[in-house]
């Protein structure tokens, strides 16, 4: 099952970045360039940097403009995110691309990528429940309230993980069909936010 490997890569990722557990940590990609498990791991690096990202810019303390230096870098971040899901999409296109949707075919309410997408953020809040889960300086009460969320949140990585794998099954046998809208983010492209370009005016 696909859903298998992403939850063994994304498990992997994000163990490794705690290895050292730092933002600009040096990077490296254990699997080959163009490959699905490439993609998949740096993915979840991605989401891992920037979980931490935003536990940063939450800080009530933090000054007003270093604030406003990691939003932009959350932006970045996002836009890689986006990126990245959209590598995935085009892995299943290609992948896909023979078969042919029965006439009583349907699309999904969201693609493959985006569903993984989810997927991996999944992952993450698992790794991080679970830290608070069997933290022994939080209290009794506090482990045991975290151990409850823990427990909902594997449960929906296994409904998730099915629900991927059923999506891609119908894929195959032509009951579903994939439609992937490309990159329509307007926030961070200069000729579509009026913030943006009505500061060259």
């Amino acid at each position: 099952m696909f859903s298998n490997l992403c939850n063994q890569i994304f498990q992997q990722a994000v163990v490794d970045y705690h290895k050292v557990n730092e933002i600009d940590q040096d990077f490296s990609n254990p699997y080959a360039p163009q490959t699905i498990e490439n993609l998949l791991y740096r993915k979840n690096w991605i989401d891992t940097m920037q979980w931490h990202m935003e536990d940063v810019v939450r800080n009530p303390d933090i000054d007003p403009v270093e604030a406003l230096k990691w939003k932009r870098r959350i932006d970045a971040s996002n836009q890689d995110r986006t990126d990245l899901v959209e590598y995935i999409d085009s892995y299943f296109l290609e992948k896909y691309q023979e078969i042919e949707p029965k006439s009583t075919a349907k699309v999904n309410s969201e693609s493959p990528a985006w569903a993984i997408d989810r997927l991996s953020i999944l992952a993450l809040k698992i790794y991080h429940m679970n830290e608070e889960a069997t933290r022994l300086s939080a209290s009794e009460e506090h482990r045991q309230n975290c151990q409850k969320k823990l427990d909902i949140l594997l449960q929906q990585q296994v409904d998730l993980s099915s629900a991927i794998d059923d999506l891609l099954t119908d894929i195959e046998n032509g009951d579903k069909y994939m439609k992937v809208y490309k990159q329509l983010k307007m926030y961070n492209d200069p000729s579509l936010n009026p913030v943006l370009y009505n500061t060259k005016a």
